[in-house]
């Protein structure tokens, strides 16, 4: 078993990275070289933007190269809920940006040509309990109504249909949502944007910011510095450089998966014959998948704890459980990958992004980044160009989290209170 990302192991390796040096004036630099930082990084060079990325690690090695490779619409939260606390129209503006980004993800993989199996199969909301299939059938009513029409329940006696599993008590199905190879995404977009000019600088992490006199920022990093007319942040829950105000306001939660060794297209066609991305109703979350390759990815907050080796591995375990609980025939089968990552999460569990002392950013996608996050790098980069007003996030407050410093010290308190929420509710 390999405690890595299977996206990261099976997607080519990004052969873009710029020989000019870290130096000179840049129109742009961005910080991150995930899917916001690549798109925005393509998206300005289509302008004709000198842009310079700078990436701590490597292209798409965090949170961008370690998630379920679902592109899915809709919201993390309930949609009924979301109406009665924003409002029905802010609410189906909202909503409307998370389609804008499957839409988007959908658009750049054909125009740039990216080989990563991208496919609108559909998402599957599986209701944990009867009553948890009551309260999706009455947001998915409302959705349908206001908003989504290309959503519908399942009943549980068509389940069958739909997902190989006796545990579930019906649900609902996005059809808008999509998969891919989520690895070979990051890289191609990477590729992309270097093709057009944007100088992507690997192992350079940003060590310092200072605003100039005349505007603008002089930034730093091992490798040199360079002077920028304006800074993206794309870097999310990094632990690397002068981010303590955004650490102020994320919490890095651990996200944990597996892959299992190749599976029988018969045995797939039983478990999910549709190949619709599943996730369930649950707060301490599992959802599934299909690879391209005909593999099962099961995922989730196995536990609330930061990745690393020793906390993968008992993570996966965990969630070796649960899907045997899920699907008891893969009992006997090999997992071949078990790796985790840091999911930034806000405190509402929406995404923020704005200008703050002349630097812009764009974060905080709480688990649903894969298409807000190439959607936020587009807008991003028209925000940068004068149009705030693309910005779905702009009016939205971003205060510090109370007691959070950077350091998650009450993960395991807010673990045990979902577990708690998960056997009582």
């Amino acid at each position: 078993m390999k405690l890595k990302s299977y996206w990261l192991d099976t997607a080519p390796a990004f052969t873009g990275v710029s020989k000019e040096p870290v130096a000179g004036k840049a129109d742009v630099v961005i910080v991150g070289g995930g899917l916001t930082g690549s798109s925005a990084a393509l998206a300005l060079a289509k302008k004709g933007a000198r842009v310079v990325l700078c990436e701590a690690e490597t292209v798409g090695s965090a949170a961008s190269g370690r998630n379920g490779g679902m592109c899915n619409n809709g919201f993390a939260q309930d949609y009924a809920v979301m109406s009665a606390k924003l409002g029905m129209e802010t609410a189906n503006r909202l909503y409307r940006a998370f389609d804008a980004g499957v839409d988007t993800v959908e658009r750049l993989v054909r125009e740039e040509d990216i080989d990563c199996s991208f496919a609108r199969t559909g998402k599957l909301k599986l209701a944990a309990k009867p009553e948890h299939y009551d309260k999706l059938a009455r947001t998915q009513e409302l959705l349908a109504a206001q908003v989504d029409p290309d959503t519908r329940m399942v009943s549980r006696a068509d389940l069958p249909a739909e997902v190989g599993s006796q545990r579930y008590f019906g649900g609902m199905i996005f059809e808008k949502s999509a998969g891919m190879h989520v690895g070979r995404y990051v890289t191609g977009l990477a590729e992309a944007a270097a093709r057009r000019g944007a100088q992507i600088h690997q192992h350079t992490p940003v060590m310092g910011l200072r605003p100039l006199p005349g505007g603008g920022h002089e930034v730093t990093t091992p490798q040199g510095r360079i002077t920028a007319s304006q800074v993206l942040l794309a870097s999310g829950t990094s632990n690397v450089g002068p981010l303590g105000w955004i650490r102020r306001r994320i919490v890095p939660v651990g996200a944990f998966i597996i892959v299992t060794e190749p599976l029988p297209i018969d045995v797939l066609d039983r478990l999910l014959p549709t190949r619709r991305m599943t996730v369930d109703t649950k707060n301490l979350v599992n959802y599934c998948r299909v690879t391209p390759d005909n593999r099962l990815l099961f995922g989730g907050r196995a536990r609330f704890a930061v990745s690393n080796p020793k906390s993968d591995a008992e993570s996966g375990a965990i969630l070796r459980n649960s899907m045997c609980e899920m699907f008891p025939e893969l009992a006997d089968v090999r997992i071949d990958y078990c790796w985790g990552g840091m999911v930034d999460m806000t405190r509402d569990r929406l995404p923020r992004a704005g200008e703050r002392n002349g630097i812009y950013y764009s974060m905080g996608y709480s688990g649903h980044g894969t298409q807000m996050s190439t959607y936020m790098g587009t807008v991003m980069a028209e925000v940068m160009d004068g149009r705030a007003e693309l910005n779905p996030w702009k009016d939205f407050h971003w205060p510090a989290i109370p007691g959070h410093f950077g350091t998650p010290w009450f993960l395991p308190i807010v673990g045990a209170y979902y577990r708690l929420k998960d056997r009582f509710q």
